[in-house]
């Protein structure tokens, strides 16, 4: 079997690989498309059994391809949408799994996935649920409720420059540099925040693009970026650099 992978990012890649090569036994190949340029050149000099692919690339939509090209092959959209979205995906005859999945999920899709695509499906599938995806943009969080000793307060996810990990709770850094707790682990918040407006840098911070002052190379090819209301810099992984230009130039 050779399967097509669609995603940008590298710990969610390997996690998914691993959970198919465990329900496979191993048997198969696969290629692993991380843009959508990645995955036009693929579609056009490869045929796959099964295609599992994220929404979400740093270079749009995955939607943006299968709009254009008439698919045989059966596709798993592994997304971290919520509930309300995925519904369209069921009234398309999508098949999806929920970010985060688990090894039982891969498996069911795997046991689901040929009565679910007998035919060949209308490129028009793919439109309806991008119109759709669009109305998402209002769902992103829009504010936080911060606890402290004088009370609550909200924050506005527009103010926050920096979020910045702490174990099972995080410190949103806001364009002021005023710091606040907020008790939700890193993935948690980033799931629910505008993947156009925040991006994360590194396993422990996220960044709001609004605020970068400055950006300077820095050796093992990471990024050093000066954050408005922010004294220290912070810096981009080795793992996330090539992934950070894109979104940039998006």
């Amino acid at each position: 079997m050779h399967i097509l992978i669609i995603e940008d990012e590298i710990p969610a890649f390997e996690k998914l690989r691993l959970y198919i090569a465990h329900y496979l036994k191993g048997d198969f190949t696969y290629d692993w498309a991380r843009s959508i340029t990645e995955t036009h050149h693929f579609l056009e000099t490869h045929s796959y059994s099964i295609i599992f692919s994220d929404i979400q690339l740093l270079d749009g939509l995955s939607f943006e391809v299968f709009e254009k090209t008439t698919l045989k092959t059966p596709i798993i959209f592994c997304s971290a949408y919520d509930a309300f979205l995925l519904d369209a995906f069921k009234s398309n005859g999508i098949a999806y799994i929920l970010k985060p999945y688990t090894q039982e999920d891969i498996n069911q899709a795997f046991s689901k996935y040929t009565s679910l695509f007998t035919e060949q499906i209308n490129p028009q599938v793919y439109t309806d649920i991008k119109h759709t995806l669009s109305d998402v943009k209002d769902t992103y969080k829009k504010r936080f409720v911060i606890k402290s000793k004088k009370g609550l307060h909200i924050l506005e996810s527009a103010q926050i420059a920096l979020i910045h990990a702490e174990g099972d709770f995080c410190k949103l850094i806001d364009c002021d540099g005023h710091t606040h707790l907020y008790s939700q682990n890193i993935g948690n918040i980033y799931a629910v925040l505008d993947p156009h407006q925040f991006f994360r840098i590194n396993r422990s911070q996220v960044i709001q693009l609004s605020y970068i002052l400055k950006m300077e190379s820095h050796f093992k090819n990471r990024l050093v970026l000066s954050m408005k209301g922010l004294k220290d810099k912070v810096m981009t992984s080795s793992g996330t650099t090539a992934n950070f230009r894109l979104w940039l130039d998006r």
